[in-house]
């Protein structure tokens, strides 16, 4: 399911012409994500190495890992979206080692992002696959 979703996500960015859309198209997606709730925004929650404000809090149940996410910025909350498509839903072992940067590549981001929003996508990425780890672990 998780990949079928991120295969239409390349799929719309690959009809869309120019970067302009695509850029619209994440903040688009970000846009039509579920508030977090603001219980969750804590210290605990927060991703360090993103220049907005990022919050991500995991949802794992029955071994099918998903989370929350939140930015204060349009474009970081987009592609929060974009690493929901990528990762929600998928068998929780999955999740550490999905190569994110090829999937992300397909969408044209790492050509297209300004260096600290890649840093960002990258410290998102990171924290996704600690908490996949860690909740392996346990």
């Amino acid at each position: 399911m998780a990949q079928d979703e991120f295969n239409e996500l390349a799929e719309t960015f690959d009809f869309l012409d120019d970067w302009e859309d695509r850029y619209r198209h994440v903040i688009e997606l970000g846009r039509e994500m579920p508030e977090m709730d603001e219980a969750l925004k804590v210290p605990a929650n927060k991703v360090n190495g993103c220049a907005s404000q990022v919050w991500l809090y995991p949802n794992i149940e029955n071994g099918i890992f998903d989370f929350y996410g939140e930015s204060d910025a349009m474009i970081v909350r987009g592609l929060i979206a974009v690493l929901h498509t990528l990762y929600a839903g998928r068998p929780l072992a999955e999740v550490p080692g999905l190569d994110a940067q090829a999937a992300l590549k397909r969408l044209g981001l790492d050509e297209h992002l300004s260096s600290q929003r890649s840093n960002g996508l990258r410290a998102m990425v990171e924290r996704i696959r600690l908490v996949a780890t860690e909740a392996q672990e346990s």
